[in-house]
C-alpha cells in the first residue's frame, strides 16, 4: 500500500470513527437530554426593574446524567444572543466559576469562586444574583431550599 492509500483510509476513518460514536450514543440513548429552565431578568418584562428579586425563565437543554449541575452551568453561561435580543439579562458576572454542588436533606449547597461577588454593589442586584441561582435550583423537586457560598464561605457574602 502507498503512502497515498494510507492517508486517504486514514481520512475516511478519522470522519467515521466519530460519527460511528455519536451514532452509538444516540442509539443508545446513553446522551439523552432533559429540559431545563434557567432564570434571569428581562428589561422588557420589568422595564422599571420595579422588583429586584423577579426572574423570567428560558429553556436550555442538559444531559440527564448531569442535569442540576448543568443547568448550573447554563445559568452562568449567562443568556444567549437571542435571549438577549428578547430582553434576558444576566446579574452574575461573567467568568463565575461553580466550585462545588452538594444536595443533602433538599438543601442544595452551592459554591462559587470569588467572581460571583467581584465588584457587585447594591442590594438590588445583590438580590437579583441570588433570585438567579435560587430560582435556577429550586426548579427541582429534590431542592427545597439553597445555601449560596463563595470559595466555602456562607457569610458576609453578596453584600450590598
Amino acid at each position: 500500500m502507498n503512502k497515498q492509500n494510507l492517508l486517504v483510509i486514514l481520512m475516511i476513518v478519522s470522519v467515521m470513527v466519530p460519527i460511528g460514536v455519536i451514532g452509538y450514543f444516540m442509539i443508545t440513548g446513553q446522551e439523552k437530554t432533559t429540559t431545563v429552565r434557567v432564570f434571569f431578568g428581562n428589561n422588557l418584562e420589568d422595564p422599571q426593574a420595579l422588583n429586584c428579586e423577579k426572574v423570567y425563565s428560558v429553556e436550555r437543554q442538559v444531559l440527564k446524567n448531569k442535569t442540576i449541575s448543568q443547568t448550573v452551568e447554563e445559568l452562568l453561561k449567562g443568556p444567549t444572543l437571542e435571549e438577549q435580543e428578547r430582553g434576558y439579562l444576566t446579574n452574575i458576572n461573567s467568568g463565575v466559576n461553580m466550585n462545588n454542588l452538594v444536595i443533602e436533606n433538599n438543601i442544595a449547597k452551592v459554591d462559587f469562586d470569588e467572581q460571583l461577588e467581584y465588584q457587585v454593589g447594591g442590594s438590588c442586584r445583590v438580590m437579583a444574583i441570588s433570585s438567579q441561582i435560587i430560582g435556577t435550583l429550586v426548579q427541582f423537586p429534590e431542592i427545597a431550599d439553597v445555601i449560596i457560598s463563595i470559595n466555602g464561605r456562607t457569610e458576609d457574602i453578596l453584600q450590598p
